[in-house]
């Protein structure tokens, strides 16, 4: 079907369960084998929970999907053994170019700092980001990846989900203490337990363009307002692997979808952009509307949902699977301590609180973006192009560009489970927020501090600690010092946290902030500790 890619062909096996006939209870059942889906399985896996994926399909994504990974959803794969990979295939950038008509009118650089293991950002075709992850899935034990299977109803039963599967061998059920619905923005799951999906359709249309060419342009993110070769629209440009580009062409709302994808029609657009003369081949076309919505919640009793079954953004920021992956990275530190007995259910209501916030942080963000891109009336449009006209010489107006403000992590900085801090601290390192990376040294050898956290809670303290942990409710803090479990081989740690002597980070199993101090303070730390799991 594509020219750079041959979809691979995974395969079905008849459960052990369906032979025998029996009905079998599973910690754990995943709905879709999507990025988000296997993202979910591997999470699941590195908390020791057996995770069971169903999917309807027994391949990778088709076509031309999701391409841009952020800093962040990289240093969750990383955590999970499967990043490595993706950034070697991807193309790394962190420069975008944005131009009105034929002018540069304003550049930004979503990494000036050195001092990161991961790229700001790399650009890869989804249906090899999916090959990875089921590459690693099929490595662990605890991951049963099952294609071809079909999920035709779910019954919550208090405890417990019985689920009605169907399969090329016909239909049996399974039951699942939980079950975890990442199967899309056409969520079947959601409706069957009757979940709330509202937000707003745009009302205009976008060509993809997937082209195969040698590169004419750099590795940067260009993105156009009005240009000469597609005057009145915008179109959008970035590289992928295998010298694939992707381009999308505004079409506006009246173009025919199903006209506007026939090469006939697509080809005069890309030599317009191109030159008569260049030389390209189409790998892939489709036609895209697109909408910001999200669901009332994300818990419903049993049954909980992440990604673009949750919530759906427009594609302008690149933070639909972005989000969605944050989303795993949340939840499941969560659902082991409930699955272990260590915290309430409440604590998984946390889950629907923090990615809510997220989602409607997303949300905004993407809605701006869409207005500013496509905007719907005169005036919006009088005021976009004087901005684009104001920022090409003046610093003042370039803040107000928006082409898509890129995905970056939502900080839960008005979160339940955070401590406020009891006296002043620098820098961005505030409870609710993601741990910044830095280069270390560990027993002599170059390493990162993001690959020694994320194993429970966790107690940074900067100098001296009077105790190796901290407990409360059977949950366990180990204590890493700064200079002692690693060195702060450029000083870049301390930098970052403002670590001064004594200061002490209580961290999160998903390496976010929970709680800080300037001082070692047991009781204080199990305080935190029980807030941020919910035992009160």
């Amino acid at each position: 079907m594509l020219n750079t890619y041959t979809y691979p062909e995974f395969p079905y096996q008849q459960s052990k369960e369906q032979q025998e006939g029996h009905i079998k209870r599973h910690p754990l059942v995943i709905i879709g084998a999507g990025p988000i889906g296997l993202t979910a399985a591997l999470d699941a896996a590195a908390y020791g929970i057996p995770a069971v994926v169903l999917d309807d399909n027994n391949t990778v994504s088709i076509g031309s999907r999701a391409v841009c990974y952020a800093k962040r959803p990289l240093e969750i794969w990383d955590r999970l053994e499967v990043a490595q990979p993706m950034v070697d295939k991807g193309i790394n950038w962190k420069v975008g170019k944005t131009f009105f008509k034929d002018k540069l009118a304003y550049e930004f650089d979503l990494l000036p700092e050195e001092g990161h293991k991961m790229p700001a950002m790399i650009n890869l075709q989804q249906y090899y980001l999916e090959e990875y992850l089921v590459e690693r899935c099929n490595q662990l034990d605890n991951v049963d990846l099952r294609w071809k299977h079909r999920l035709l109803t779910l019954e919550q039963k208090g405890d417990h989900v019985l689920l009605t599967v169907e399969t090329p061998d016909g239909i049996f059920k399974m039951e699942a203490d939980w079950v975890l619905a990442c199967d899309g923005a056409n969520s079947d799951t959601r409706e069957m337990v009757g979940g709330v999906f509202k937000g707003q359709f745009f009302q205009d249309r976008f060509l993809i363009a997937d082209v195969v060419m040698k590169g004419q342009f750099p590795t940067e993110r260009w993105f156009w307002f009005d240009p000469p070769f597609h005057p009145n629209q915008s179109v959008l440009l970035h590289k992928q692997a295998d010298d694939v580009w992707r381009i999308d062409f505004q079409l506006g709302w009246d173009a025919d979808p199903e006209e506007a994808k026939k090469p006939e029609n697509v080809l005069p657009l890309l030599k317009q952009m191109l030159g008569e003369d260049s030389e390209f081949e189409l790998e892939w076309i489709s036609v895209y509307q697109f909408a910001c919505r999200r669901m009332d919640q994300f818990r419903y009793n049993r049954v909980l949902f992440a990604g673009d079954a949750a919530h759906q953004v427009s594609p302008f920021g690149a933070r639909g699977a972005n989000t969605g992956v944050q989303d795993i990275d949340n939840l499941f530190w969560k659902l082991k301590l409930v699955m272990d007995g260590k915290a309430p259910l409440a604590l998984l209501d946390t889950y629907s609180e923090e990615r809510v916030y997220a989602a409607d942080d997303n949300l905004k963000n993407s809605t701006r973006s869409t207005d500013f891109i496509t905007p719907k009336s005169k005036s919006s449009k009088i005021f976009r192009d004087a901005v684009l006209e104001l920022a090409e010489k003046h610093d003042f107006a370039r803040p107000l560009v928006n082409s898509g403000r890129l995905s970056t992590p939502t900080p839960y900085l008005e979160s339940s489970l955070n401590t406020a801090d009891e006296e002043a601290f620098a820098g961005k390192m505030q409870p609710g927020t993601n741990c910044a990376d830095a280069p270390i040294k560990v027993q002599g050898q170059d390493a990162w501090l993001l690959n020694q956290l994320g194993e429970g809670f966790q107690l940074m303290v900067f100098g001296d600690a009077p105790q190796k942990s901290v407990e409360q409710g059977g949950v366990s803090a180990q204590v890493i010092q700064v200079g002692q479990d690693f060195e702060d081989s450029q000083g870049l740690v301390t930098q970052r946290y403002d670590g001064q002597p004594g200061t002490v980070y209580l961290l999160r199993p998903d390496q976010h902030v929970a709680a800080r101090w300037r001082q070692f303070d047991a009781s204080k730390i199990k305080q935190a500790l029980a807030k941020a799991t919910c035992q009160y």
